[in-house]
C-alpha cells in the first residue's frame, strides 16, 4: 500500500477520490443554502441540525481532513508535474494540447482555497467560536450578501470554481481509469453541467440576497 501511495499514480488516486468527495459535499452545501429561499425557519433548523447532530459534528471533521489532504497532494502532484516538464532548448506550446483550466487548476484552486478561509472566518468561526451568540443563521448569512463588494468577491470565487471544477469533474474519473474514448467525452459534458448548476446556484443566491438588500 505504502509505495502505491508514494507513487505519482497513487498521489493522482488520492487526489482524485477526495476531489469526487469534495464534489459531493458540495451538492449537499448547495440542498442547505438553497433552503435560504424557502424561510429564516427552514434555514435555522436546517443549520441548527447540521451543527448539533453529532454525525454531522463527524463528517464535520471528516470533510476538513478531506479538504487537507485534496489541497496537500495537489500541491504535491503540481509540483512533481513541473519537475517533470522539459526544460532547455525545447519550447512546448501546451496551449496546443491541453486546456486553460487544466494548465491553470493550481492557480485557481489557490484563490477559491482563498475564497473559502474568508467564508469560514465569516460564517462558521463566527456561528461556532463568535463572542456573540448567534440568534439566526439565516440572518448571519444573508446581511454580508448586503455588502457589495463581499457579494462581488464571493460571485469571482464562484466563477474561479467553475473554470477549476470544470476540469475536475473529467479529471477525476479519469484517473480512476473511467477513460475511455466514450466515457471521456461524457464525463467532460457531465462535469460541465454540474459545475454550472452548482456555481450558477451558489452565486444565485448571492445576487438574489443582494438584490433584495438595494430595493
Amino acid at each position: 500500500m505504502a509505495p502505491f501511495i508514494n507513487s505519482s499514480i497513487g498521489k493522482k488516486v488520492i487526489m482524485s477520490l477526495t476531489g469526487i468527495f469534495l464534489l459531493v459535499f458540495l451538492v449537499v452545501h448547495l440542498g442547505i443554502n438553497m433552503l435560504l429561499f424557502v424561510s429564516e425557519d427552514v434555514f435555522n433548523a436546517a443549520s441548527h441540525f447540521m451543527a448539533k447532530n453529532p454525525v454531522m459534528f463527524v463528517l464535520q471533521h471528516v470533510l476538513a481532513l478531506g479538504f487537507i489532504i485534496h489541497i496537500i497532494y495537489s500541491l504535491i502532484t503540481s509540483y512533481l508535474n513541473m519537475k517533470a516538464r522539459p526544460i532547455g532548448y525545447a519550447v512546448i506550446d501546451r496551449s496546443k494540447s491541453s486546456s486553460w483550466e487544466s494548465r491553470n487548476m493550481l492557480i485557481t484552486g489557490s484563490l477559491v482555497f482563498s475564497f473559502l478561509v474568508l467564508h469560514l472566518i465569516n460564517y462558521f468561526f463566527k456561528m461556532k467560536f463568535g463572542d456573540v451568540e448567534i440568534e439566526s443563521d439565516f440572518v448571519l448569512v444573508t446581511d454580508l450578501f448586503g455588502v457589495w463588494y463581499y457579494t462581488a468577491i464571493y460571485i469571482v470565487s464562484f466563477i474561479l470554481l467553475y473554470l477549476h471544477l470544470n476540469h475536475a469533474f473529467q479529471s477525476a474519473f479519469q484517473t480512476l481509469g473511467l477513460n475511455n474514448s466514450k466515457w471521456l467525452k461524457r464525463w467532460k459534458v457531465i462535469g460541465t453541467i454540474y459545475a454550472l448548476i452548482i456555481c450558477l446556484g451558489f452565486i444565485s443566491i448571492a445576487a438574489c440576497f443582494f438584490a433584495r438588500s438595494i430595493v
